[in-house]
Formats: C-alpha cells, sequence, structure tokens
C-alpha cells in the first residue's frame, strides 16, 4: 500500500478515519463535503468497512464486479494483465498512478480512494533518517549549519515544520484561497527570503489539505506543490532529512491529483534529495519516470514543454553527479534542443519556471559536475542576470560560475563570483552547505584574495591565521 512517506513510521488509528466513520455511521445520504459521486455504491457499509480498513484494492474490486467486469476486461480498460489487476485488488499496490487509474475506470471518486489508502487523516509521523547518512548531517554539523546559516529562528522555524510533518495540520481558516498563497510562498523561495518561507510553510500545508476535502485532482495537485515548494526550501538549507519527507508526500499527492506535472514537480524535488543523500541510482530511476511520463502528454501545451525541459535538465545532471559523462551530456545536449519552445520569461506561478538561460546554467553545472571546468566556463560567458526573473536564479548563476572557477584553481574569480550572488540573494551563499563550503575553502586558504574579508564577514567565518 502507498505510504505518505517513505523512511517514516506511520501510526495510524482506524477509528480516526473521519471520511470512514462519515461512511458508517451514515450509510444512505451523501456526506456533507465528502464524496463527489453520487453513486450509493461508495455509502453502503461494505465500502464503509473496506475504507476503514484501508483496502483500496477491495474498493476496486467492489466497482469492478459491480459493472460485471472481470479482471481481464478491467485489465484492458487499463493496459495490464489479469494477475496485476488480481494483485491490486488483493494487496493494493505500490503504484499509486497505476491505483489511481483503475479507480478511475471503476467509478471510485478521488476522495474515497484518499480515505482508503489514509491521506485524509492526522496521523503520526516518527521522523527517521531516510537512507546513508553524510558527515554534513552529523549532530555537530547540524549544529553548526543551525548556527551559522542565516536563518534567523531557524531552530523555532523547522520545530514548526516538524510539527506538520508530524501529523496532517489543523487548517486555521484562512481568508485567502490557497493558490494566490502558494504563488506569494514562491514569490519568498525566488527572493531568498528563507525565513519567512519557513515561517509560512506550516498554515499553508494546513489549508492546501483541508481544501482537498471536496477531493478534486486540482486541489491535490495544489498540495503536492505546496509540499514540493517545502522540500526546496528544506533542500536548500542543507535539511535532507525533513526535505525527503517533504518531497515524498509531494508524489504521493502529485500522483492522487493525476497531473503528470505535478508528479514531475515532486519527483524533480524527491531526485535532488535521493543525490544528497548518495543515492544517485534511485534518482536517476525516478526522474526518467517522471521524463517519460510528462513525454507522454505529448507537449501540446507550454507548461508541458516547460516541464519536458526542465526534467531533461534534471536527469542529465542526475547523470553527471553519478558519473555517467556521455549521458549527462547527451542529455543536455537533447534539454538544449528542447529551449527553442521555451519563452525567453517563463510566466509567474509556473510549475516550472525554465527559460532557454536557465538550460544554459544547467549546462554549467553539467560540465562542472564530469570535472570538465573550461567548458563550464565557456557554457557560461553568454549568460547575464538580466535572463533571469528571480532573485534566487541569478544569484544562482553567479554560485555556478564560482564553483567552476574554485574547480579551476582561480581564487580570485571565484570571491568575485561569490561576491556577486551575496549582493543578489544573500542566501544563496549564506544558507546553500555546498556553497558555505566553496566559501569557507576560499577564505581558510586565499586570506590575502580581494574580497575574501567581505565574503567572510557576511558568512559568518574567521579566516585562519
Amino acid at each position: 500500500m502507498p505510504q505518505v512517506a517513505r523512511g517514516v513510521q506511520m501510526l495510524h488509528t482506524p477509528s480516526t478515519n473521519p471520511l470512514a466513520r462519515t461512511y458508517r455511521w451514515r450509510a444512505g445520504p451523501a456526506p456533507t463535503g465528502g464524496v463527489m459521486s453520487t453513486d450509493p455504491l461508495w455509502r453502503t457499509s461494505e465500502a464503509a468497512i473496506l475504507i476503514e480498513k484501508r483496502q483500496a484494492g477491495g474498493l476496486i474490486r467492489l466497482g469492478r464486479t459491480r459493472r460485471g467486469w472481470r479482471q481481464s476486461d478491467l485489465g484492458r480498460r487499463v493496459g495490464c494483465s489479469a494477475s496485476t489487476i488480481s494483485r491490486l485488488e488483493r494487496h493494493s499496490t505500490g503504484d499509486l498512478g497505476l491505483l489511481r487509474h483503475v479507480a478511475q475506470e471503476v467509478g471510485l471518486p478521488t476522495d474515497v480512494l484518499a480515505a482508503a489508502i489514509g491521506l485524509t487523516e492526522a496521523t503520526a509521523t516518527t521522523v527517521a533518517p531516510s537512507g546513508p547518512r553524510r558527515s554534513e548531517e552529523d549532530p555537530l554539523r547540524r549544529r553548526t549549519l543551525l548556527t551559522t546559516a542565516g536563518v534567523a529562528g531557524t531552530l523555532r522555524l523547522l520545530a514548526g515544520i516538524d510539527d506538520a510533518l508530524a501529523a496532517i495540520p489543523s487548517s486555521p481558516g484562512a481568508a485567502m484561497p490557497v493558490p494566490p498563497r502558494l504563488t506569494r510562498a514562491q514569490a519568498l523561495f525566488d527572493g531568498g527570503r528563507h525565513t519567512e518561507l519557513l515561517e509560512t510553510l506550516p498554515a499553508l500545508l494546513a489549508d492546501a489539505h483541508d481544501a482537498t476535502r471536496d477531493g478534486s485532482p486540482l486541489a491535490y495537485a495544489t498540495l503536492s506543490s505546496c509540499y514540493a515548494l517545502a522540500s526546496r526550501v528544506l533542500t536548500k538549507i542543507g535539511r535532507y532529512e525533513r526535505s525527503r519527507l517533504t518531497a515524498d508526500r509531494a508524489l504521493t499527492y502529485g500522483d492522487l491529483s493525476g497531473s503528470a506535472i505535478a508528479t514531475a514537480a515532486a519527483s524533480r524535488e524527491l531526485s535532488i534529495v535521493l543525490r544528497h543523500q548518495d543515492q544517485p541510482q534511485a534518482a536517476q530511476r525516478l526522474v526518467d519516470r517522471a521524463l517519460s511520463a510528462v513525454e507522454g502528454t505529448g507537449l501540446t501545451s507550454q507548461a508541458q514543454a516547460m516541464a519536458y525541459a526542465q526534467m531533461l535538465c534534471t536527469t542529465a545532471y542526475t547523470a553527471a553527479r553519478a558519473g555517467d559523462r556521455d549521458q549527462a551530456l547527451t542529455l543536455i545536449r537533447e534539454a538544449g534542443r528542447a529551449a527553442r519552445r521555451l519563452p525567453d520569461q517563463p510566466p509567474i506561478g509556473a510549475a516550472f519556471s525554465i527559460n532557454p538561460a536557465a538550460i544554459t546554467l544547467y549546462e554549467v553545472s553539467v560540465h562542472w559536475a564530469v570535472g570538465d571546468a573550461g567548458a563550464a566556463l565557456r557554457a557560461g560567458r553568454s549568460l547575464h542576470p538580466a535572463q533571469f526573473p528571480t532573485a534566487e536564479r541569478r544569484a544562482r548563476m553567479h554560485t555556478d560560475l564560482a564553483r567552476a572557477w574554485w574547480q579551476w584553481g582561480k581564487p580570485q574569480q571565484t570571491a568575485d563570483a561569490l561576491l556577486h550572488a551575496l549582493r543578489v540573494s544573500p542566501a544563496e551563499v549564506r544558507d546553500r552547505p555546498a556553497i558555505r563550503r566553496v566559501a569557507g575553502d576560499l577564505i581558510n586558504r586565499h586570506p590575502s584574495t580581494v574580497g575574501v574579508r567581505e565574503l567572510a564577514y557576511a558568512i559568518g567565518a574567521r579566516p585562519r591565521a
């Protein structure tokens, strides 16, 4: 059965499932704010028991037999074998996309499916490490990050995120709908305002969860986007365990929404976390599946074309970090061809904010990741800040070039690039562990370099005597 998050212990109490309770005691009339479908089948006591026992496969079987279909009949409709349907009905499945597809065929409403797999109730979550622990996640390293990352009140803010991850929070009932608040939250990320974003996220997640009561695919896609944004900022500041939880939830809700773009956005965030946790092969498999799903849409809209280009860049960089140079270079060239279909300035609020300049910046990163600083810098010669619509991306341009200069052994150019990044968005240098390491190495190894004192002061470092 799908879990809300891999690597966490989910402690469920069946009687706490509000939708199951409503069905059990109010069989007959449709529950208020509950099922979108008017089919009385999903309000029967049999369906209520299956929901409470978390037997989504049993609900599939109930819908199939109601229609008089054999397992082979349903299998033909969704493109799989009768044995696959049999296993799904007996054990559910780890493939939420297939489960959702089959549910649609048998008329199982989205919110009933969500209740049956445990996505409509509060859960107690024990946060545990997912994947190998890196040295930067050791207790001493964590304390160092918390005190020097430049995120004021990090401990308090991360505690708020932990509370939101431990249990689906209660909605405070904000007056403004979730989508415009999500756009504002994204703007905080784009502006490098990580402190404000971390403060905003718990209430945003609470209201996004509350909005899924209508069971609409759009509401689930929006919730997925909220979790994806949470993952993005947590990855940015090096909090990989929390980021993996939020990315995994983003993927779950993206799958439930049926949106290939929402699923791709969540897959991208999870793949980035997996890279940081030294699991490049798992990251590659994940992003490759998402890339195939996006390509399968036909790329008929600008949003789909942007998603496709972004996933090509992500999988190229993932391949580069895994040491697969040929694959990485092949994929980034394909992304360059896909760039021809992209707008110079991506629309505000797009799930994938990518333009041709951003793809060139990925090319810089790919060459850096395979150890070719010269090629990285040649690729970056055509870039300039005006090509990037947000402070985060403009600063990222400078930090990516700084990494290439440092790899090539050019401390002065490295310092210049890092100072440019600081002036555009200080958080890009202060909050990102990888860039802080470059800055720290520069400060310690080349303390007489012009600009190093300013850099050290900005990030709270002290050059070695």
